[in-house]
């Protein structure tokens, strides 16, 4: 899969494609089966497969505080369309630039300008609610209208349901933060995960017998908060059992939000590592405490239960 940063950086080669647009967080089962799609669509014109997403979203750009939190940053997202099978993997990832330029493009402007000028589509697939262009005037139906005049297919998708509802990003957004992880599993068709190069930390967690690994977030925000058991995943280690802390750890007055892990049985060097994060259960939010010892005390016991929710034994 190729990263094209915008339309600008085009090459011919990326032209006469099958195209998808959307936010695509989480990439939710909803957007696996539009990724199937794409996919025999763009088999049918021979052509290579395009996903066009972006960065920011929408909803960061217009909110000064960044709205809700997203599921995944850019780096999940590669890494979670890698790891799809063939059928689901784009050939490219189109990441535009939602900027003032951008989002000032009416729907007419955005289909010639970038569809047919820039991409020049062979094919298009939507979702059949997708709305675009300022004032979010562009729709299926203005899609259709120029495929017929310029020759591109328009084919459309239904909203994925599970058990009779939804599934969407905001489903899952609120589902995480509600601590129903297996709703979130359920829609995203695997466990939510984050995914990060380990960095070096303050080490304090070393001091207490409780080392960890620090993945930076790279996101205005997260939907998760607390204490967790997880597992983490690279293509070098595997998969190894732990447990991790989303949050600001109030106890030594931290600021940002970061996430620390925990491995059971594990004492590798892993600094500099790119793994991904998988959270299974939520075990408690996160707290302050009075001193380090009682800090300390609390891990003991955030670990046993951990385990115990692995299935290791102590």
């Amino acid at each position: 899969m190729h990263l094209i940063r915008g339309y600008h950086n085009l090459k011919p080669e990326h032209r006469g494609c099958a195209l998808t647009i959307g936010n695509f967080d989480g990439i939710h089962l909803g957007h696996q089966a539009l990724l199937k799609l794409l996919t025999e669509i763009a088999d049918k014109h021979q052509v290579k497969r395009c996903m066009m997403s972006f960065d920011p979203l929408p909803h960061e750009y217009f909110s000064s505080t960044h709205g809700r939190p997203r599921l995944m940053n850019t780096r999940d997202k590669l890494v979670a369309l890698a790891s799809y099978s063939p059928v689901l993997c784009p050939d490219y990832l189109m990441l535009m630039n939602f900027n003032a330029e951008f989002c000032s493009m009416t729907a007419d402007e955005f289909i010639q300008k970038v569809l047919i000028d820039a991409l020049a589509i062979k094919a298009l697939v939507i979702g059949d609610d997708f709305q675009f262009g300022r004032d979010r005037k562009g729709n299926l139906e203005l899609l259709q209208e120029y495929g017929a005049r310029h020759g591109f297919e328009v084919a459309s998708l239904s909203t994925h349901h599970i058990d009779d509802l939804r599934v969407s990003s905001t489903r899952i957004r609120n589902a995480l933060i509600e601590n129903q992880l297996d709703a979130s599993k359920k829609m995203l068709g695997r466990p939510y995960q984050i995914c990060g190069r380990v960095a070096h930390g303050d080490k304090r967690g070393r001091t207490i017998g409780f080392p960890t690994a620090n993945i930076h977030l790279h996101r205005p925000s997260t939907p998760l908060h607390g204490v967790y058991s997880v597992t983490m995943h690279s293509s070098t280690l595997g998969t190894v059992k732990g447990i991790a802390n989303v949050g600001r750890r109030p106890t030594v007055d931290g600021v940002r939000v970061q996430l620390e892990v925990h491995l059971f049985d594990f004492n590798q060097d892993i600094y500099g590592q790119n793994v991904c994060i998988a959270f299974h259960h939520k075990i408690r939010d996160e707290q302050k405490f009075e001193s380090f010892d009682n800090l300390k005390d609390q891990i003991k016991l955030d670990c046993l239960k951990a385990r115990e929710l692995h299935g290791l034994t102590t």
